[in-house]
């Protein structure tokens, strides 16, 4: 199954289960905490995933500028986890998630400088319709 779409698709459907889930979580216990019985899960099963799938030999061959950008990558998502699980507990979840997903804003604009990815008037457009959309929804 190689459709881009479609796994990007599962993802966001999954993301969605995330956020519900996380939100009932929360409830009665410490965000950080939470972040961190969530993430010590998402490393077991991305661990035990990974090892399926290529040979333990494969992470010996990884480029030093690989692990760079994987370990900066992660710490982003640490971040992005900890700030998420804490908007969760202070906040409804149908408005902490569209906020959330004002990250596909910031990725067009990070792709367009880090990446040289075009910032089209279609990309724009749609970002700023990513933008309404998120205001509309987490809008009192």
């Amino acid at each position: 199954m190689n459709n881009w779409f479609l796994w990007a698709l599962l993802s966001a459907a999954f993301a969605g289960a995330t956020a519900v889930l996380a939100k009932l979580g929360v409830e009665k216990t410490d965000a950080n905490l939470a972040t961190a019985i969530r993430t010590t899960v998402v490393l077991i099963f991305a661990w035990g995933v990974a090892l399926l799938t290529n040979a333990p030999s494969a992470v010996a061959v990884l480029s030093r500028r690989t692990w760079l950008f994987l370990v900066l990558s992660g710490l982003a998502t640490g971040l992005s986890w900890l700030c998420y699980f804490r908007a969760l507990q202070l906040g409804p979840a149908g408005k902490v998630a569209p906020v959330d997903k004002l990250s596909v804003v910031f990725v067009l604009g990070f792709a367009a400088c880090f990446l040289g990815e075009p910032l089209t008037w279609r990309t724009a457009l749609g970002g700023a319709l990513i933008t309404a959309g998120a205001t509309v929804l987490a809008w009192r």
